[in-house]
């Protein structure tokens, strides 16, 4: 039986001694963070983290990323950190951004999929926070959903699929940025964003004068079963429903809108994903409003995509946005849940 802790109108953070008891003798907790709910577990306990694997069915090839609250416990986990990764953390820390660094030997394989590198976060959820600090050790934790689903942006999202997986659950409301943390790895001295999050190319360019976009990020390629991930969220179906998908985009509305409704008009039971300024142009068509501004479909997306399947349809047409700045992040996971079923026009 697990756990309940209702943090959404407090902010008495003691109860979660508790949790970071449960963190320490190998136990799994479900809790929020600013970008989605994480799976957690003791981050140095190999025994603790296979159970995360196990819960949420992820291949083990999938590295995890570690949470820390300090960067006094940055140390115990990475090494040879250079001067642009430090530059790089101290813009971005605490908050939704994960940096790759070279892994000290505390870390169990099990948590970088045998890689010598690490991905680290210092998340700004103060609840989040509050729990690595109390359990006093890194914290692995990656979405909590079951693999391929959705993240969760709110418990009753998630509570069906994991509630008997875990032995504690930390409720705290909805998750204010509602897509996962942005991950970059220094590669020749420059900052390579492997999965696009809040944290946009266009900031880190800000910072360091120069900024990659991995060539994975946005693509119709997969990579092969032998090939190794750097990070989460490259490699596997990520964030789909059980309905079948498709994403259109054109940067001509009209155009975009005449599209949607040409592939709808070819099913019996179309359901339509589509920003607030469109979606009254679908006529009789089922709609669901995924939101107006990048931000607001950012928070929206994923308990809109684990709605689509209650319509029972048979096919789902989401509308895409531009790839610049918070956009690139929103089409990354929406072209993963269409299973890069993409159109663009």
């Amino acid at each position: 039986m697990y756990k309940y802790i209702d943090l959404k109108n407090t902010n008495d953070y003691s109860n979660l001694k508790d949790a970071a008891e449960i963190i320490k003798h190998s136990g799994l907790v479900l809790f929020p963070t600013e970008t989605v709910y994480g799976l957690g577990a003791n981050g140095l306990d190999d025994v603790a983290v296979q159970k995360i694997y196990t819960a949420k069915g992820r291949k083990s090839d999938n590295p995890l990323i570690l949470h820390i609250s300090s960067m006094d416990m940055l140390g115990q986990i990475a090494t040879n950190i250079s001067e642009l990764e430090i530059k790089l953390m101290r813009s971005f820390w605490p908050g939704p951004f994960t940096i790759i660094l070279n892994r000290t030997t505390n870390v169990p394989d099990i948590v970088t999929a045998g890689l010598d590198t690490v991905g680290v976060r210092m998340p700004s959820n103060k609840i989040a926070n509050a729990l690595i600090s109390y359990a006093n050790v890194p914290i692995a934790a990656p979405s909590a959903n079951i693999s391929g689903r959705p993240s969760g942006t709110n418990v009753k999202d998630i509570f069906e699929e994991l509630s008997d997986k875990v032995d504690c659950i930390i409720d705290g409301g909805d998750c204010e940025v509602g897509l996962e943390s942005t991950v970059v790895r220094v590669i020749d001295g420059v900052p390579t964003i492997l999965r696009p999050g809040k944290i946009t190319a266009e900031q880190i360019m800000a910072v360091a004068g120069c900024v990659n976009v991995d060539s994975h990020v946005f693509t119709n390629v997969n990579l092969g079963d032998n090939e190794k991930v750097l990070s989460p969220g490259m490699k596997y179906k990520h964030y789909a429903p059980n309905s079948k998908c498709i994403l259109v985009y054109s940067k001509d509305n009209e155009l975009l809108v005449n599209k949607i409704k040409q592939i709808a008009s070819e099913y019996k039971n179309p359901l339509i994903l589509s920003s607030s300024k469109n979606a009254n142009l679908f006529g009789n068509y089922q709609v669901i409003d995924i939101g107006d501004t990048l931000d607001e479909i950012a928070k929206n997306i994923f308990t809109d995509l684990r709605k689509v399947d209650t319509f029972a349809p048979d096919i789902v047409i989401i509308e895409g946005v531009s790839r610049d700045g918070l956009g690139l992040a929103i089409m990354n996971r929406l072209i993963r849940a269409c299973s890069n079923n993409y159109i663009e026009i």
